[in-house]
């Protein structure tokens, strides 16, 4: 594997233990699809995330953004204007993480498909993925 650092000893083997603080903040609800959001667009507004995921309160959403910023996946560039304006995007890790969950995204909505006869999603809860 490319840029996959391993013990010579290990056998091809990784150590799961580089997850430990990064699954804390992913297995979150709403983060796959925050990430997602945000890469789709750029930069995002907290407003414009609000409004696309359909679902999520503004505590829930405040909260989301702290972590991945905490996790140094997402930026947060605040301006001096009146009223505040505060936008996001994503760092390169987070680019990368964006890269590698797209994937995962397209292959859930694929499998519900197959499975139910009439997707889950009403038409509001739908997000862009590209």
């Amino acid at each position: 594997m490319v840029g996959v650092t391993m013990d010579s000893s290990s056998n091809g083997e990784l150590c799961l233990c580089a997850l430990d603080g990064v699954m804390e903040v992913l297995s979150r609800k709403w983060v796959l699809f925050t990430i997602n959001s945000i890469g789709r667009r750029g930069v995002a507004r907290f407003k414009d995330l609000y409004r696309e995921l359909k679902g999520i309160s503004p505590s829930t959403l405040t909260a989301v953004l702290r972590g991945l910023e905490a996790q140094g996946l997402v930026s947060r560039q605040q301006y001096a204007e009146i009223p505040p304006r505060v936008e996001y995007s994503l760092t390169k890790d987070g680019e990368a993480l964006r890269r590698a969950i797209l994937p995962l995204l397209i292959w859930a909505s694929e499998r519900d498909t197959r499975q139910n006869s009439r997707p889950r999603c009403e038409p509001g809860q739908y997000v862009r993925v590209v």
